[in-house]
């Protein structure tokens, strides 16, 4: 068995017999191997290290002729969502590398790849092409060969337009749902005796919101409810659900017995809720007189409470299943962990702290050090700083809703 450090991967990418590429998510050509060179008649250095639209750009004077544009949009569309795209088969003229102005007309039959770095963000675009110049050009004097492979050109072209209004659609979805979900998550009215900071960052690069929500209500008798959740989902549906649960919290939080309570409500409310089964959240209830934190928890990261003198407690002791995870109805669990003055409260979703194929722990342990770093530092502050130590550069492939309240 060979194993794969004895592997020489570029040799294997040059020696591919299909033309191959490597794209930067800025669509900068990052590689190419030999087969694409040769189908392309270009050097290695009139390709890699520019933009796709600079080395293959369309044909200024056929306009109707497109390839660049939609294998542009193809490629974006996989940068954004992290998923294959295999566009049908449609023409990309090629200018002449010796013969300025003067173009080739070539058909083309792709498929773009995504390829992850270990945070789970895509890193690389690969594009694999097939030339079937020959194919759609090989008529050998048969009217039905001609009449079929105009057919089929037809049909790609088709299909292609198709994909496309698809692609625009999805993304005006996306657009709706961010602006729906930035409606329901304002900016919560100034507590009288805390100060307060909320944060909503969407995933980067994604075509989808999610379903993740902050909240904070000031009760009757003086105690302030702040809650997060998040919602299985993504786009415009989960926004819809997001914002029904939220509500429903915030109503129940006024008239329960406690957090436990109020999840408990939640919980029946979500079973009559389509999308809303396997929500997690979490609700602190802060009294400010007794300096104390009751908090019950839907199967949610837990809360961390950062004490004056930097020490980071997690609120884990009444973690339940998420809401509707059971076939039958429990009450849920609440406990209470005391506070000082000058602690501080965070709240957040699963986009801060977990990355994929890493254990929750070294989130969590990120966390509380970033907290303790930042200790004595306002909301606004703390919010900001959270985020930037705990978001990789090339961003989150999860939403991150964050509340920070200083007790």
């Amino acid at each position: 068995m060979v194993n794969a450090s004895e592997i020489d991967y570029e040799a294997v990418f040059q020696a591919l017999p299909r033309a191959v590429a490597l794209f930067k998510t800025d669509l900068v050509y990052a590689d190419v191997n030999e087969a694409f060179l040769r189908s392309m008649g270009r050097a290695r250095d009139q390709v890699v290290g520019r933009y796709l639209h600079d080395a293959f750009p369309d044909d200024p004077k056929n306009p109707a002729v497109t390839g660049m544009r939609k294998l542009q949009a193809s490629l974006r569309w996989v940068a954004a969502t992290g998923e294959r795209d295999a566009m049908t088969l449609h023409r990309y003229d090629v200018e002449y590398p010796d013969r300025t102005g003067v173009w080739e007309e070539r058909y083309w039959s792709p498929v773009n790849v995504p390829v992850f770095d270990p945070d789970g963000r895509v890193a690389l675009l690969l594009h694999l092409e097939e030339d079937i110049t020959e194919l759609v050009r090989t008529r050998g004097g048969k009217d039905r060969a001609s009449a079929l492979e105009a057919e089929l050109y037809t049909k790609a072209r088709e299909l292609q337009e198709v994909n496309e209004r698809l692609r625009e659609a999805h993304a005006s979805e996306h657009e709706v749902a961010l602006s729906l979900q930035e409606a329901m998550l304002p900016t919560p009215a100034p507590l009288r005796h805390h100060h307060a900071a909320v944060r909503y960052r969407p995933a980067a690069g994604a075509l989808n919101v999610c379903g993740d929500w902050y909240d904070l209500v000031e009760l009757l008798d003086g105690r302030i409810a702040v809650a997060v959740g998040d919602v299985v989902g993504c786009g415009l549906a989960a926004a819809c659900v997001m914002g029904q649960l939220r509500s429903a919290l915030g109503a129940a939080s006024h008239i329960a017995d406690g957090p436990a309570q109020a999840l408990e409500a939640l919980g029946l409310y979500a079973r009559s809720v389509d999308g809303a089964e396997s929500t997690t959240a979490v609700l602190c209830v802060i009294d400010g007189i007794n300096r104390a934190i009751a908090y019950s928890s839907a199967g949610h990261p837990p809360p961390a409470l950062l004490h004056p003198d930097g020490t980071v407690e997690f609120l884990d002791q009444a973690t339940d299943p998420p809401l509707g995870a059971r076939p039958e109805h429990r009450p849920r669990p609440q406990a209470e962990a005391p506070f000082t003055e000058g602690a501080t409260l965070v709240l957040y979703t699963d986009g801060l702290i977990e990355r994929r194929r890493e254990d929750i722990d070294v989130g969590l342990n990120r966390l509380a050090n970033s907290l303790a770093d930042h200790r004595g530092t306002d909301p606004e502050t703390l919010a900001d700083a959270l985020l930037d130590d705990l978001t990789p550069s090339a961003g989150t492939t999860d939403d991150t809703a964050l509340v920070v309240i200083r007790l």
